[in-house]
């Protein structure tokens, strides 16, 4: 059997450096005694065990030290034998009677909520690289026993690993040791150690979910994460993409989809292996096609699983603001008006009296207590914010002038928006991929201005076209807009065209000046007695149009569809100015 002078150089040093030159060490370095630990056992009342070493131990038991010998560590191997025959004639029976385990392999396993974990053994490292797996994570801390599942991979808002760990050992001695690897190399890049929490550790690995646990309960298996499944993937569109070649433990039961709590499907699964070699040959299908996707294959923990599922759960992986962002000290007023103005891009730094001096004139126009700042969930500036103008006609000239100019070297979009659009935000409003609201599906249309410009007329679509469609399909039932006092705006003498535009809160990034709306003179406005949207589909919108269209191209979309030139005479108010074709279609039809 194998004896040392405490743990520090088997675990520290001679298991750490087997491990990264790869060289395989004989069974006895695995289980060993600890004298240290044994000599406090027979003689409690010396000094505490990590203290001690091969000459104080000699002096307690009176024996003689001969440190002259000239070979490096032959005068303490031979103290510690004669410290061990003194201890064994010792009363005590229980000495060397449970030895010391080094462990081989890391065990993975589940976690549950109701688990009690000590905060003494917990630690969190942080510099991990991205792709690094909980066998990479127990590989760095080799030489110390880690327990059953105890290695936890974080995840970031977006569910990717965000490089930090938390990490479970046995005990607190474990824990200590862990900590003396602080800024210890794992590749090319240092690893910090910290000091952790059981309940830390817990929110991180713990779940609740029956599926899960099941799915987790078979041990000594490896486990694969699968992103970006067709969302009608099935259990046998998975097997038949892995192929036989690397066949997943139990079949259809070795695979857990992750659904959101409506069930819909995610894309995303996670597969079970039985051994390493497996694992391998399916990795090798990574970005393999599925149908007409491509499918992305990582290596993944059970802690992971739990992470994902719990995520998916509760809220979306982007989270959802459940509480107030800010303390509103009163009532936001509703309403779909575009009386606000939000201001996107915004610095860090930036404070109210910044966003005050930014607007310039336009901020005589704020109402009272109208500046409201967004906060992300750490309670930082998230670089948005929302303005109360006094009407909508102020919101709109703020945007028009200030509109991507700088601020602290950023330029600042500033896009007019109502005030229901900004209480959606301030008052819990979901942080989607695609701006602060939830799917189209979900949020009623946020209607732009009332625009009179023109009067109303049919629109005149060939009868042989009209015929092949139903009428629902050529002007589908439009949401009603609301009815505030109709303002109106048309393009100025630079715009080439004039267009109605509605889009689910946030806009696109598109710049108010460059389109150059002005508000109507009197005149125009008093002539107008039926607005343009009064027709039900006469506000269409263009999804997936390519960055590189033009006016010119859009036109050709609906050509069939717009008026002929001799048609838009009797549109034209009284005062206005001559347009041609490219400047005033009428109407388009989408179909």
């Amino acid at each position: 059997m194998l004896c040392t002078d405490g743990q520090q150089l088997l675990r520290q040093v001679l298991h750490p450096e087997a491990s990264r030159k790869n060289l395989v060490l004989p069974d006895t370095f695995f289980s060993f005694y600890d004298l240290r630990r044994e000599f406090h056992v027979q003689h409690p009342s010396a000094c505490p065990a990590r203290e001690l070493t091969v000459a104080t131990m000699a002096q307690d038991l009176g024996l003689e030290t001969d440190a002259t010998e000239d070979d490096f560590g032959v005068w303490e191997v031979k103290t510690m034998v004669a410290v061990i025959l003194h201890l064994l004639e010792g009363p005590s029976g229980q000495l060397f009677s449970k030895a010391e385990v080094v462990k081989q392999k890391y065990e993975t396993g589940p976690c549950s909520k109701t688990d009690a974990v000590d905060s003494e053994t917990v630690v969190r490292a942080r510099g991990l690289p991205w792709q690094s797996s909980d066998q990479d994570v127990a590989r760095f801390f080799k030489g110390l026993n880690i327990a059953r599942g105890g290695v936890a991979l974080c995840l970031n808002a977006q569910g990717r690993r965000n490089g930090e760990a938390l990490i479970r050992f046995v005990d607190s001695e474990q824990r200590d040791l862990a900590l003396q690897r602080h800024k210890h190399h794992m590749g090319v890049r240092y690893i910090e150690v910290y000091k952790a929490t059981g309940e830390e550790f817990v929110k991180i690995a713990g779940g609740t979910s029956l599926e899960v646990a099941r799915f987790l309960s078979r041990e000594d298996q490896v486990i694969l994460r699968l992103r970006g499944l067709p969302f009608s993937a099935g259990p046998a569109d998975v097997l038949g993409f892995l192929g036989p070649e690397c066949p997943v433990t139990g079949g259809a039961d070795g695979l857990l989809f992750v659904r959101h709590p409506d069930g819909r499907p995610t894309g995303d699964a996670f597969a079970l292996f039985a051994c390493e070699d497996l694992a391998q040959a399916a990795l090798r299908r990574h970005k393999g096609m599925l149908g007409k996707r491509y499918i992305e294959l990582f290596r993944s923990t059970a802690a992971e699983v739990q992470q994902v599922l719990n995520r998916y759960a509760s809220s979306p992986l982007l989270p959802t603001l459940a509480a107030p962002l800010l303390p509103i000290p009163f009532p936001l007023a509703t309403g779909t008006g575009r009386d606000c103005v939000r201001l996107r891009g915004l610095p860090y730094t930036a404070t109210i009296e910044d966003i005050l001096s930014f607007l310039g004139e336009a901020a005589a126009d704020i109402r009272p207590h109208g500046v409201h700042m967004v906060l992300n969930q750490q309670g930082r500036p998230s670089g948005d914010a929302f303005i109360q103008m006094t009407s909508a006609e102020r919101a709109l000239a703020a945007a028009q002038r200030c509109h991507k100019k700088v601020m602290k070297e950023r330029y600042v979009e500033v896009v007019p928006c109502s005030t229901e659009e900004m209480s959606r935000v301030l008052m819990g409003g979901t942080l989607g991929r695609s701006g602060m609201s939830p799917p189209p599906c979900k949020l009623p249309c946020l209607s732009p201005p009332t625009y009179a410009t023109f009067q109303a007329t049919p629109a005149l679509i060939p009868a042989e076209t009209a015929a092949l469609y139903p009428s629902s399909a050529l002007l589908p039932a439009a949401r009603v807009p609301a009815a505030p006092t109709p303002v109106a705006y048309y393009p100025g003498p630079a715009a080439q065209l004039y267009m109605n535009y509605t889009a689910y809160y946030p806009s696109p990034p598109v710049s108010p000046t460059a389109v150059g709306y002005l508000t109507t003179p009197p005149a125009a406005l008093a002539s107008a007695s039926t607005p343009v949207l009064s027709q039900p589909g006469a506000l269409v919108r263009m999804q997936g149009v390519p960055y590189t269209a033009g006016m010119k191209d859009l036109l050709s979309v609906f050509q069939a569809y717009q008026l002929a030139p001799d048609d838009y005479t009797s549109l034209m108010p009284v005062g206005d100015p001559p347009r041609t074709v490219l400047q005033a279609p009428k109407e388009w039809v989408c179909l």
